[in-house]
């Protein structure tokens, strides 16, 4: 039998905005269908926040994008450690 290779998941490295940690050992295909939701997420609230001058479209869309960045940051970290 052959060996299969460790999937790799989330390092559970990155924090947001100070209160936040990317959970560790989430699988990064699951990861990465989460990050696109975020994305689409986002460019909802920033569409609403410019067309209709929403204040909380636009502080949702800041703290999502925090969020979506630590995830890309972790998702690097835990490929690189299956590297």
């Amino acid at each position: 039998m052959s060996e299969q290779p460790d999937m790799p998941v989330t390092a559970g490295d990155e924090t947001f905005l100070e209160c936040y940690r990317v959970l560790p050992g989430v699988p990064l295909s699951r990861a990465f269908d989460e990050l696109s939701v975020l994305q689409d997420c986002i460019l909802h609230l920033t569409t609403e926040a410019e067309m209709e001058g929403d204040l909380k479209a636009g502080s949702a869309a800041r703290m999502l994008s925090a969020m979506a960045k630590a995830l890309i940051n972790d998702l690097e970290i835990g490929l690189n450690r299956n590297c």
